[in-house]
This record gives C-alpha cells, sequence and structure tokens, in this order.
C-alpha cells in the first residue's frame, strides 16, 4: 500500500494554511482486530483512529491526545488516542446493530471531547463540544471552530483495510488571506473516496494543489501500541493490599485483569499474589532494646 502507517505534513508557502495526510494499514488492522467490532463500527473505529492521529500533528507536545464520543445510541462509546510518538490505540463500545451511516443513525445525542495530557505538566487540557453534524468530520471540524476558532477541514474514511484522512487548517495570522483559504477550500472538496484511499500522499497534493507553491515534509511512521504492561498491572494490584487481594483469590481463584484497549488479558494465581507481595516487602529491620 502507497503511503502504509504514515502520516504526512505539508504547508502552503507563504500562506498562513497547512495540511497533513494520514494512511493507516497494519496500525489500524492491529487495533481494530483486537474485537470483533461489526463492519460498520470498524470503518468509524478507523476513522477516529485517523482523526486522532491528524489531529495530533497540529501541536507540539510531549503526550498524547484522545479523542472520545460519548452518546446514547447504538454506539455508545468511541475512543481513539495517539501520542507523540505517533503511537495509536483505541477502542468502540457498541450496544446494538448500526443502521445509517448519519452522526444521529450511530451515535444519537452525544457529544465529543478532545483531551491532551502532557508529559511535563500535572494539568491537562479538554475540550467538549455536542455531536453536530452529519458525519464524525463535520463534528471535529465544529469542534475547532467552537472551542479553537481554527477554520479545520476534515475528510476521513476507512474500509476493511485501511482508515485515511486529510487535514487543511487555517492558522491564525494578523495578515489571514480569506480569498486563499477559501480557494483551497474549494480544491479540497474536489477530492474523491477512491482517490483518499487508492493515491499516495504526493499524488492527491498534484491532484488538488499543482499550482499552489508547497513544502511536503519527511513522512512520520505510525504504529499500534498499547502502554499496558504487566508492571503496571502488578502495582495496581499492590495498591489493593494483600488482604484485598487474597480476598478475590479466595472469591474467583485468580485475580484476572484485561485491557480495554488491546485485550490483552493478565492472569495471577495464588502462587502469583504471593509472590508479587513478597517480591514487595519491605526488609526486616530487628527491634533494638531501650
Amino acid at each position: 500500500m502507497k503511503d502504509a502507517d504514515t502520516l504526512q505534513r505539508f504547508l502552503f508557502e507563504n500562506n498562513n494554511v497547512r495540511g497533513t495526510f494520514v494512511h493507516l494499514a497494519a496500525s489500524y488492522q492491529g487495533t481494530r482486530n483486537r474485537y470483533a467490532y461489526p463492519e460498520a463500527v470498524a470503518q468509524l473505529f478507523g476513522q477516529a483512529l485517523a482523526a486522532s492521529t491528524l489531529l495530533s500533528s497540529t501541536i507540539k507536545f510531549k503526550g498524547s491526545l484522545i479523542l472520545q464520543v460519548q452518546a446514547d445510541g447504538p454506539v455508545s462509546l468511541l475512543v481513539a488516542q495517539c501520542d507523540d510518538q505517533k503511537h495509536i490505540r483505541g477502542l468502540a463500545r457498541w450496544q446494538q446493530e448500526v443502521c445509517g451511516e448519519s452522526l444521529k443513525d450511530v451515535f444519537g445525542e452525544g457529544h465529543i471531547t478532545i483531551t491532551i495530557n502532557s508529559d511535563h505538566q500535572q494539568e491537562r487540557y479538554q475540550g467538549v463540544v455536542s455531536l453536530e453534524g452529519s458525519l464524525l468530520s463535520d463534528a471535529i471540524e465544529s469542534y475547532f471552530q467552537q472551542s479553537e476558532q481554527l477554520d479545520t477541514r476534515l475528510w476521513l474514511l476507512a474500509d476493511h483495510r485501511q482508515a485515511v484522512g486529510l487535514l487543511l487548517q487555517r492558522l491564525p495570522s494578523d495578515t489571514a488571506d480569506e480569498h486563499f483559504w477559501q480557494h483551497i477550500e474549494t480544491l479540497g472538496q474536489t477530492i474523491t473516496s477512491e482517490e483518499l484511499l487508492q493515491l499516495s500522499s504526493t499524488e492527491i497534493l498534484h491532484r488538488l494543489f499543482h499550482e499552489e507553491d508547497i513544502r511536503l515534509f519527511e513522512p512520520e511512521p505510525v504504529s499500534f501500541r498499547c502502554s499496558c504492561h504487566r508492571e503496571k498491572i502488578i502495582t495496581m494490584i499492590r495498591t489493593l493490599g494483600y488482604d484485598e487481594a487474597c480476598a478475590i483469590i479466595e472469591a474467583q481463584g485468580k485475580i484476572e485483569v484485561s485491557c480495554e484497549f488491546c485485550n490483552q488479558q493478565y492472569r495471577f494465581d495464588r502462587v502469583d499474589t504471593e509472590a508479587l507481595f513478597a517480591s514487595h516487602a519491605s526488609p526486616f529491620t530487628p527491634e533494638t532494646s531501650q
């Protein structure tokens, strides 16, 4: 596949407009195959993964960006995360069959939240707006208009093999050129679904903007990676305390923890549990006589 599992930025020289392409293949498959998603849910999930990756490209940070939709319809939860290393993960929760393609059909009533967690700050940034429009891309565009006051256009697509996206955004500037933005936005609207799914980034740029002066940056690799690991789970069990952990073993025969994002199962039997508390025990210090 052309440009598989890459993100690529570009700038319109001497103008305050930037853009980004993303193409997810193995990273999309690695994420969606963790659960038996119905195809309609999987493709929406792929769009969310592409969107979170595109949005992460618009900020300079060390941490993660999370796109989350919560709603009362057939799909009740959609989460997609991309960190500064372009590692992606996510999940979707559905309650019934999805009939229809509009946001109303898929989600019912709900809201979209974008959260930026920085490794260097204790506080995090979070913006929340209600779901608006017919497509997920419409809702994200509305978010940027309401929360960031940034003109933003998004095209998101996914099928059974890949998830792709294109972002165009007008940057804040004292010399904003409304005519140029409208010109670029109009050209962007001529892209077809087939072209987004089949053409490379350079081919799309030539197809849409061959008369413009564009700086194209080197592609960045994107991969599926979950941050869960056994040591994190061990720390969580130790936080429960020895007595509580033993009570769970007595009741269930084991302690079992599942990562929601990657569906990895972590199991600890009685021997495992005793060992993890024994290895964490404080050294014995004998009392001294007064």
